[in-house]
């Protein structure tokens, strides 16, 4: 037996170990490469003809519609849950008339579009990329190509312009939905004047803060489409590549969507 067989195989894990941890940002790079390339040749197809105005709208209908039920229960329970926690705060300075502006002032800029981004992740950015993955391992989208059709504007572009243009109206929903409930639970269950509530409602809320969080959601919808079709459109390895490619998808649309909202926040703050 050779004495330096051990000394060679620990060399031979560390080597990997070395190599494993490089793959790591080495793969980040390449994934941020492909989103912006993608991004990029989007911006390009969208200014050019064919404009496939059946597309926009099946998409603008299935990012836009099939959502407002998610998008209306979870803005419900987040401004009931949001107001409660509120008023049972500000009662300990005697404060809870300030509840209905602190509570509006939260939502249109922050929990708002951030909310209803996520709640968009988590069930449109999924099924983009599923079914372009889908698509991609069962080579439908090599059949697109192969017919002289742009496989970018038939199933990319038309997503990300109904994600820009509908995440928008799905925050300002989030916000009104939002704000019912949380005038029930302040007024009607834990005694705040309504007069009052609704008067710190328009003294503390200006227009650049309503601005704000439309400006955040198109971006939102912008990061969470070009992600989720990223991941689908490149797809691979059958069946599981595609549950991978969707994993992906929610994870890093997400991460994306707070990067992104800490970086508009600290923009516009200053403007």
């Amino acid at each position: 037996m050779d004495v330096t067989e051990p000394i060679k195989n620990e060399e031979a894990g560390w080597r990997a170990l070395v190599w494993r941890a490089l793959a790591i940002p080495l793969d980040l790079l390449d994934g941020l490469g492909a989103t912006f390339v993608l991004g990029f040749r989007v911006l390009l197809w969208l200014v050019r003809r064919p404009f496939r105005g059946r597309q926009f709208v099946a998409s603008m209908d299935f990012v836009g519609v099939e959502s407002l039920f998610i998008v209306s229960l979870t803005g419900v329970f987040v401004g009931m849950v949001f107001a409660l926690q509120t008023v049972y705060g500000f009662r300990r300075f005697s404060a809870e008339g300030m509840v209905g502006g602190v509570v509006a002032l939260s939502l249109t800029r922050e929990i708002s579009p951030v909310f209803a981004g996520l709640m968009v992740t988590s069930r449109a950015g999924s099924a983009m990329a599923a079914e372009l993955g889908n698509m991609r391992v069962t080579e439908q989208i090599d059949a697109i190509a192969t017919m002289g059709v742009s496989p970018v504007q038939y199933l990319v572009v038309p997503r990300v312009v109904a994600a820009v243009i509908v995440l928008p109206c799905l925050c300002i929903l989030f916000t009104i939905v939002a704000m019912t409930g949380a005038y029930f639970v302040a007024v009607s269950t834990l005694g705040v004047d309504p007069g009052v509530f609704m008067d710190r409602v328009r003294n503390l809320v200006e227009p650049r803060d309503l601005w704000m969080g439309v400006v955040k959601s198109a971006v939102f919808g912008f990061l969470i489409s070009i992600i989720s079709c990223k991941q689908g459109f490149f797809a691979s390895g059958g069946a599981k590549g595609v549950g991978i490619a969707t994993t992906r998808a929610v994870v890093q649309s997400s991460v994306a969507i707070l990067i992104a909202n800490y970086i508009i926040t600290s923009i516009m703050t200053d403007l």
